[in-house]
């Protein structure tokens, strides 16, 4: 029996102190530690398991941390995290006080650049290159990105301007044909006919005055550190194309990519996911966009459904398998994701851009220049709006109140359940004139009965769900359902008014003037950043129209918030149901005996 080397390594130069011919043995080790641990704390799973060699062999060559490793996205980060002096806590791994699912820099020296949000590894990999150029540093650089990540606007635009510096640069792609989803578009098939040794046109990365090498198997590490040790060597950009299996060492992980790609909880010995339950849940957000817009798009035939490399995610997949043709995964590719929707909407189409809040950052210009600037008819679908748990800071979608709140043209809507989601939805394909952002979050809704009949909704108009007589709630999205949770539990019910504002652009000016009129505090809620975002609307409200009663704004503060499960994470923000009811009652106290 081999004697077990993981427990001795701690940090990458007592990994360098093995003789090769153990690395095979580490290997095996470090992917059963990935998938005990990821079994029982859950996590990103398959991109890891799909690294492990080439982990080890970057670790073994470069002398990091002083080599600067630039890992894209982060998803396959996990082995690197065990190897960089995080082994003792990985199992803390996205959880509340833990270590980051992703890298980053705050974390580890190891960690040489923060990574959330896909192609990025590239442009930073180059700007650290160029910086050790100009102070005469003599290091390497790798950025290691995927064939999903590559594909995107912001790799190209990286790999353009490396291509014509001397930077000490080495890009690996890591090539596995899968990012969440499969990989799509024409790099794809390119790639694809690389392979298998059937491109007949020009090497697209030799032609960026790149030095290619490759395509190598990715799980065949003595290979993999003889061409990394002759890449240390050779002058300028590099790249080096390397073929892996996502998920590999265990099967399942291996035959299913998309769904063991975070599996959630799992046995780590046979790889098989815990029975589905008999008990009936209420839907996941996801599947009730995913639904309704099938059903919607079935009988009007206008109406296209637009996601960036999200199809699963999103929930689009349902329209992409039975309506292919009007349903589109453009790839990691953002802003080409809008202006694909703008230019569609001019002719007019009914585009639903199903975007994850925290990724229509990325596209931010084209919302602005491209659809709003013209006034057109784009329906964004901003899935995972809001707090989203254990991905963290780079995954919360707490900006896109605030973000999307100053842009003119652009109306808000933020259903609190499944049914005003599909009311919303039915109501924009009727017909609009100015784009719109729906934004709801992950998980599931509240509601086991969710399809009714559909019902048209009126634009910018609120709903009273309960008169008070003293402090009125005023919530926008599915935090009417937290709300209205915390009033129930209160002995102060006839005190406390609670109104569903629906939209937070245009604000319902009447609804909120007999608000002011009859209530002698306010409080407003809402799940994304209190600067700019619907409270600041309604205290510019208050201010412009003079009313000078007290108001509450409660939100997200101005900071990043960190990693958690979403109950956590409310809690530590003081938007769960047991503090709003503290801070209502705190304000009634206040306001009896003044």
């Amino acid at each position: 029996m081999s004697k077990a080397l993981l427990k001795h390594i701690n940090l990458p130069k007592d990994l360098r102190q093995l003789k090769q011919d153990d690395l095979p043995q580490l290997a095996k080790e470090l992917r059963e530690f990935i998938i005990n641990i990821v079994a029982t704390k859950e996590g990103h799973l398959g991109a890891s398991l799909g690294v492990v060699e080439l982990t080890i062999a970057l670790h073994y060559v470069y002398n990091t941390p002083e080599d600067l490793l630039i890992w894209d996205v982060g998803h396959q980060a996990y082995g690197h995290k065990i190897l960089t002096g995080r082994k003792a806590i990985f199992e803390t791994n996205r959880q509340l006080g833990g270590i980051s699912g992703f890298p980053k820099r705050s974390e580890s020296d190891h960690d040489a650049f923060g990574v959330g949000h896909s192609s990025t590894s590239i442009s930073a990999a180059l700007g650290m290159a160029i910086a050790s150029h100009l102070k005469g540093e003599d290091k390497h650089h790798i950025a290691v990105i995927g064939d999903a990540s590559i594909a995107s606007g912001m790799a190209f635009e990286g790999l353009n301007h490396a291509g014509v510096t001397d930077a000490n640069l080495l890009v690996i792609l890591n090539d596995n044909a899968i990012g969440i989803d499969p990989s799509v578009g024409a790099l794809k098939q390119y790639l694809t006919n690389v392979k298998k040794g059937t491109q007949k046109q020009d090497n697209i990365f030799e032609a960026l005055n790149f030095n290619y090498s490759g395509p190598i198997d990715g799980h065949d590490l003595p290979l993999i550190i003889s061409e990394l040790k002759r890449l240390k060597t050779i002058k300028g950009p590099k790249f080096l194309h390397v073929i892996t299996t996502k998920g590999k060492g265990l099967k399942q992980a291996e035959i299913d990519q998309v769904k063991y790609h975070a599996p959630g909880k799992f046995d780590a010995k046979t790889g098989d996911l815990p029975k589905k339950s008999d008990l009936k849940l209420a839907p996941k957000f996801q599947d009730v966009f995913g639904e309704t817009i099938v059903e919607l798009a079935l009988k009007n035939k206008d109406i296209i459904g637009i996601t960036p490399a999200m199809p699963t995610g999103s929930s689009l997949k349902h329209m992409m398998e039975i309506i292919p043709d009007r349903a589109f995964d453009v790839g990691i590719a953002e802003q080409h994701a809008v202006t694909l929707a703008a230019g569609m909407a001019t002719q007019g189409l009914i585009p639903f851009c199903n975007i994850y809040s925290t990724f229509l950052q990325r596209a931010y210009d084209q919302v602005i220049h491209d659809v709003a600037l013209q006034n057109l008819p784009v329906v964004f679908c901003l899935d995972r709006a809001g707090l989203v748990g254990e991905d963290g800071a780079t995954h919360h979608g707490v900006f896109d109140l605030a973000y999307l709140n100053c842009i003119p043209n652009l109306v808000i809507f933020a259903p609190r359940d499944a049914i005003a989601l599909r009311n919303i939805m039915y109501t924009v394909q009727l017909g609009i004139d100015f784009p719109i952002a729906i934004r709801y979050p992950r998980g599931r809704g509240h509601l086991l009965d969710w399809k009714k009949p559909f019902e048209i909704i009126k634009f910018g108009k609120g709903i009273t769900l309960k008169q008070g007589k003293k402090v009125a709630v005023l919530s926008v999205g599915t935090m009417a359902k937290v709300v209205k949770d915390a009033i129930e539990a209160s002995d102060q019910q006839t005190n406390i008014g609670h109104y569903d504002m629906q939209f937070i652009k245009p604000l319902d000016k009447s609804l909120l003037h007999d608000v002011f009129l009859n209530y002698e505090a306010i409080i407003t809620v809402e799940d994304g950043s209190i600067i700019g975002g619907f409270g600041s609307s309604v205290l510019a409200f208050a201010n412009s129209n003079n009313y000078i009663q007290r108001i509450l704004t409660l939100g997200i503060s101005d900071t990043f918030i960190e990693h958690g499960t979403v109950t956590q994470l409310k809690a530590l923000l003081q938007l769960d149901a047991k503090s709003i009811q503290k801070k209502i009652e705190d304000l009634l106290l206040t306001l009896n005996n003044s």
